[in-house]
This record gives C-alpha cells, structure tokens and sequence, in this order.
C-alpha cells in the first residue's frame, strides 16, 4: 500500500509540475459531476442557458451525461456565431435568436471584453482587469434586450423540471428581475455570484442569495469560478440553487 501511495504521488507530482490536477469523477471530487448529481436527484428535463457564450456550459452538460433539452441565449455575435455552429448537431439544443436578457424589452450597449466570456453589459472595474487583464473591454455592440418572461412559456410549455442558468457577468439582477413570472416554474437556478465588486452597479453574493431564499430556493452547492491568480483569493462563484425539497 505505501508503494501505491508513493506512485500516486509521484504521478500527482508530476501532473501539478505541468499545471495539470486530476480527479476521480465523483461527487466528492468532481464539479460537474456535482452538478449531474443534483441535476439527476431533481429530474430536471431542461436547462435554460443565459448567457451561454460560446456553449461552454451545455457542452459540459452533455459530456456528464446530460440528454434533455436545452435552450441557449447570448447577446454577443461572435459568440452566437459559435453557438449556433455548436448545437448544429444536437436536436435537443436549441438556440434562441441573439439577444440579451433583462428587465425591459429594447435595445442595449454590450461590452466586448477580450476573452469574450467576461463581456457585460455593465462597466468593469480594475478588481476586475486588475485580477485578468486579458478580460479588459476592446469593443462595443447594440444588442436586443429582451426579459425571459416575454419568451420563457414556448420552452417551459412541455417541461416538468426546468433548471435555470444565468451568467451574464453582473447583470444577473436584471435577469431575475425580466422573469418575475417565470421563476414559480423552475426547480432549480444557477447564478454568478461576486463576492467582491468586479462590474459597477451589480448586486453581491449576500443580496442574491437572500433574494432566491425568499422565492423558495437553498443553496445546494458553491464552486468558485473566478480567482486572483496572484493572491489566491475567490472573487466569483456558481451558485447553485434548487426548491427546497
């Protein structure tokens, strides 16, 4: 046994040297395979994607073992140009014409950031580009604004146990607030929480979490997403929530 520990070890050694971690995929041990855990205990038969950017996150679901529907929405043009070239070949994906989420029906200035995830439609600020600097704005586009309450019943028409997923970069506030009707009808949400200001204007991890308790929610699991390379400090997380059982 202290050989195998000694070879694990090594192995590990060797994996950290080339900024490589590996896991068992287990609750224990893996983040997504905490999420198709969660996903599985509450019977969720589609996911809805807010600010799905280049389908990061439904690709994810699919290589868990994630079969159901799921609906992808991105402001972004590049980005759904990708999306759209993503889901091609998965009938069970669907993606919704581009557009950005939030409170009112118009039209909205996004921010381009430069690796494209981290775009917003609020101002960043240097907590933030401090933290990434790759993340820093090189561009603006008009984007439709819509609110998922104007379009969420032709997708939650023939679902059981939607599970709702919003990453929108500090814009999450809005959203929830565009989908006042829709939110009794969802079993589950995934939001982005900042634990430190990183866009002017949003709400933080304390405000959020209290408003989805009082819509009937628990925090069901907290995986830091975004850190201070230089410090180690976690400055966003996923959130993730389901009805309280």
């Amino acid at each position: 046994m202290s050989l195998l520990r000694s070879v694990k070890q090594s192995i590990k050694q060797v994996l950290h040297a080339a900024g490589i971690e590996a896991h068992w995929f287990h609750p224990g041990t893996s983040p997504l395979a905490r999420r198709m855990a969660a996903l599985h205990a509450f019977d969720i038969d589609l996911v809805i994607d807010v600010g799905a950017n280049e389908g990061q996150f439904a690709k994810e679901l699919r290589a868990g073992g994630y079969s159901g529907r799921i609906v992808s929405f991105e402001p972004l043009s590049a980005a759904h140009g990708r999306l759209l070239q993503e889901s091609n070949t998965d009938l069970a994906w669907y993606v919704h014409p581009r557009c950005a989420l939030g409170d009112h029906l118009g039209e909205i200035e996004l921010n381009i950031s430069g690796n494209s995830d981290s775009s917003s439609i609020l101002p960043m600020l240097m907590s933030h580009t401090n933290a990434a600097p790759e993340s820093a704005y090189v561009g603006h586009e008009l984007v439709p604004l819509i609110t998922l309450d104007s379009v969420a019943q032709s997708y939650l028409k023939d679902a059981q146990a939607p599970f709702l997923k919003i990453d929108t970069q500090g814009y999450e506030w809005h959203v929830l607030d565009g989908a006042i009707a829709t939110l009794p009808n969802v079993r589950g949400i995934q939001i982005e929480l900042s634990l430190i200001q990183l866009y002017e204007g949003q709400r933080l991890w304390r405000e959020s979490i209290e408003r989805l308790e009082s819509e009937g929610f628990v925090v069901w699991a907290l995986e830091p997403v975004f850190v201070d390379p230089a410090t180690g400090r976690t400055l966003q997380v996923d959130g993730v929530f389901y009805r309280r059982p």
